[in-house]
């Protein structure tokens, strides 16, 4: 101790001087910390949080005082949670996955974790009656942590999809519903006529649709005009893998809708993900290119990787497009 009463300590590197006879607890609250949300180390020995308060400082003690902190640095501005909303409810993963074409439930679970999606789109099909000990999806993805989005996927007509959605609604609550109507089997490509009017009464019904489409600015408008909460055109024909063939037409829906704009349909890898992020869209759905991947796993984890870059770089904003080179380099001062 010095003649002054104090003494001199260490803290977490840096020299402190502070008065004789203060305790563990006294330090902390003089360094405005809450003792009972610290952990102190003494001369390399833990202190029991519940002896902060008994434990006197001596001369020359060395502490190092440690709380709970958010992992990793502060991200840019730039780089801040980017949420986006369907009909009042908020979601961080723009990535939506189905659960068709996997060889079991346990794959379909994996590759949803190993996605990061939130929001998972599921078929309403017959119970098996004949065996009820058959494994259903609710077994192995937990419709009380994910968002499940029940779909009309095989209705041709306006009827048989309502039909689907009363009993989806009936079965779990479900509102938010995702409303498909195909003309045909052979391109599965929507039959608009039959989706607006299926739209017009789910929505009068109370549903929140998200319909699936064709990648035309008015249908899309005309939708959103009768209710439809999302707009998701297609990018090819479902399960083609064929990626984003009309960009023109899907971002002309993107700049005139009041709702979110989804591609649906014709991902094939991670690169077409990127491209309907880049475009402006606020999410992707698919199924068939992470269920009919060599690694389902792996491509879930490239299609998450893939969504959240191309929306940054959607945010980000590209360079402006040139018909001649415009070098990087300054030319001044050449040698």
């Amino acid at each position: 101790m010095h003649s002054d009463g104090t003494l001199s300590i260490r803290v977490n590197g840096e020299h402190r001087r502070v008065a004789a006879g203060l305790s563990l607890a006294g330090l902390a609250q003089e360094l405005g910390l809450e003792p009972t949300k610290v952990a102190v180390e003494r001369n390399l020995e833990v202190v029991p949080r519940s002896q902060l308060a008994a434990v006197l400082l001596e001369d020359g003690d060395e502490l190092e005082i440690v709380h709970f902190v958010g992992g990793g640095d502060h991200p840019a501005a730039g780089l801040a949670e980017d949420r986006w909303t369907v009909a009042g409810r908020s979601f961080t993963s723009r990535l939506i996955v189905g659960t068709g074409k996997y060889k079991d439930f346990a794959q379909n679970a994996a590759a949803l974790e190993a996605s990061g999606a939130e929001i998972v789109t599921v078929a309403v099909r017959r119970v098996n009656v004949s065996d009820r000990k058959a494994p259903m999806l609710t077994d192995y993805i937990d419709p009380k942590r994910f968002t499940y989005l029940p779909n009309t996927a095989g209705c041709f007509t306006a009827d048989e999809a309502i039909r689907t959605l009363r009993l989806a609604r009936e079965a779990g609550g479900w509102d938010l519903v995702k409303l498909e109507v195909l003309g045909e089997a052979r391109t599965l490509y929507p039959d608009m006529v039959e989706t607006l009017r299926a739209t017009e009464i789910l929505a009068k019904e109370g549903f929140l649709p998200m319909v699936y489409c064709v990648d035309d600015p008015i249908a899309a408008k005309r939708l959103e005009n009768a209710g439809a909460v999302a707009i998701m055109p297609l990018g090819a024909p479902i399960g083609s893998g064929l990626g984003i063939q009309n960009r023109v037409t899907i971002r002309l829906i993107v700049e005139g809708a009041g709702v979110p704009v989804l591609v649906d349909a014709g991902v094939g890898q991670a690169s077409d993900a990127a491209v309907a992020m880049e475009l402006g869209c606020d999410g992707v759905l698919m199924n068939t290119a992470i269920a009919e991947a060599k690694d389902p796993l792996l491509m879930a984890a490239a299609m998450k990787a893939a969504v959240a870059a191309g929306r940054l770089s959607y945010r980000a904003g590209r360079m402006g497009q040139r018909r001649y080179a415009d070098p990087s380099s300054p030319l001044a001062g050449l040698i």
